[in-house]
């Protein structure tokens, strides 16, 4: 790739700023929860970051859990980091989380400072960096107090380990609890990572106005419903899927005849607008400009193909967005 041809892949990306910061995201993010683990092919891994870098995704997304096993996507991501990316860095955004177990005993959960800032420094020392520019507080915690949680997160930013931090799968409430608790501590809530798709859409009941109010940025993770909203599923499920892996969220139980049906008439929709089906529930999502990214996974470079081919029309036209609530019951 020639140096002109290296640049010109941000202008064909599009960014929006994340929240009232001046951090810019790109459309789709790249997320490493699956396909980037022990059990993956380093080469595959490797290539699907390095082909999402080149055009112009920036923003990288991980957690301490990330694998399987727990730990090793970030294993993964920094090794290409240090063999293919070492000059890059500063053109990348790394996101990463705890929350989750990670490790036996009574620290390796949770949100107590204790947990999040160790899992901070593993997390660091496995991707071979001296920062993230994101780190989440991946899930509320009912057992730690939130201030505790919020002062892990603001120690964070003092201490130079974290950029920007945020919070994901938070009610409404909590996020506006914690927004405040960061913001009276000098550290500002930049980002929140919630669940949103065109099946789960629950964040419209209040989170969109918090996060608006509030200077929020969002980055939306599942646009595609673990894979149910590319339409692979309608006719059974294909034995390289999701679905068929033993060690994956998405089991076949999940795949009920009533969702499918859904998908089978919002494919039509897809179709009247010259998308495949994956195309357009990416497109749908980001045409809510509360939507700063979408976070996507990918398993082979024609699912980023996909993705950005996506962001080239996320317009919807009111008849378009009616008959998609009427489909899905909203």
């Amino acid at each position: 790739m020639t140096d002109m041809e290296y640049e010109k892949k941000y202008e064909s990306m599009r960014y929006r700023f994340c929240g009232e910061s001046g951090l810019k995201l790109p459309l789709v993010s790249l997320g490493l929860w699956h396909n980037f683990g022990s059990v993956d092919v380093h080469e595959n891994s490797r290539k699907l970051i390095l082909y999402a870098f080149d055009q112009g995704i920036t923003h990288f997304d991980l957690a301490n859990n990330y694998g399987p096993a727990f730990g090793t996507a970030e294993k993964t991501f920094g090794r290409v980091l240090k063999e293919d990316l070492a000059g890059h860095r500063d053109e990348l955004v790394i996101s990463t989380k705890a929350g989750y177990y990670m490790w036996p005993g009574p620290y390796g959960n949770g949100g107590s400072r204790k947990y999040l800032l160790a899992s901070l420094d593993q997390s660091l020392q496995r991707m071979g960096l001296d920062y993230v520019d994101i780190f989440y507080h991946h899930r509320p915690d009912p057992e730690t107090p939130l201030e505790e949680t919020m002062m892990a997160l603001d120690y964070m930013v003092r201490s130079g380990k974290a950029l920007y931090v945020g919070i994901s799968s938070y009610s409404p409430e909590d996020t506006l609890k914690a927004s405040k608790i960061l913001a009276s501590l000098g550290t500002p809530c930049r980002i929140h990572q919630p669940k949103y798709n065109m099946l789960v859409r629950d964040i419209e009941k209040g989170l969109f106005d918090v996060l608006k109010s509030e200077g929020i940025g969002c980055a939306v993770f599942s646009p595609l419903q673990q894979g149910i909203l590319t339409g692979k599923y309608l006719q059974g499920i294909p034995p390289d899927s999701r679905a068929a892996r033993p060690e994956g969220f998405l089991k076949p139980e999940d795949i009920k005849p009533e969702i499918l049906e859904k998908v089978r008439a919002l494919s039509k929709i897809a179709e009247k607008r010259g998308q495949t089906m994956a195309q357009l529930a990416i497109s749908w999502v980001l045409w809510r400009p509360e939507v700063t990214t979408a976070l996507i996974g990918a398993r082979k470079i024609s699912h980023i193909e996909d993705a950005l081919k996506a962001i080239q029309k996320i317009e919807f036209s009111q008849e378009e967005l009616t008959k998609i609530d009427e489909i899905v019951g909203e």
